[in-house]
């Protein structure tokens, strides 16, 4: 395995990152550092043997965390802020069609499997049921919002 990110390198978390209760004196599940926030690696270690971590130093924060290589990019390189997380639940804005057969009506509850990002946009990959959806963020409002035609 070899490290993406070198020690003293600046980088972005890309999701919110909770205590998975190991992060003393805060509740699990909690929220550690909001995704898009910056630090600067201190550490480099493995995980299970599979899993580079690396320890992050959050200055605004003042709190060093372990994170996935998954879970972190290059502050440098461009980031556009995602307005769904991971295994939140969400509706649909319309109807929802593969080759002329609706999988998903407007307003159907979905839940977000997977943020996908590229230089230019963010997409959703949602499960309906059985099946997963790959949806731009127009598509989906959260449990609260009202849905716009």
């Amino acid at each position: 395995m070899i490290p993406q990110f070198e020690y003293g390198e600046s980088v972005r978390v890309i999701r919110n990152i909770r205590n998975d209760g190991t992060f003393p004196n805060i509740a699990t599940g909690a929220l550690l550092i909001k995704r898009g926030s910056v630090g600067y690696v201190t550490n480099i270690g493995t995980f299970l043997q599979d899993q580079i971590i690396y320890t992050v130093h959050f200055l605004e924060l003042d709190r060093m965390v372990g994170c996935r290589e998954e879970e972190l990019q290059l502050q440098s390189e461009p980031w556009i802020p995602s307005h769904f997380e991971t295994r939140e639940k969400v509706r649909t804005t319309k109807i929802l069609a593969i080759q002329g057969n609706i999988v998903a009506k407007q307003g159907d509850i979905g839940e977000v499997y997977k943020v996908v990002r590229n230089d230019e946009e963010v997409a959703y990959q949602v499960i309906f049921g059985d099946r997963i959806l790959q949806l731009p963020e127009s598509a989906l409002v959260s449990l609260g919002e009202s849905i716009h035609e």
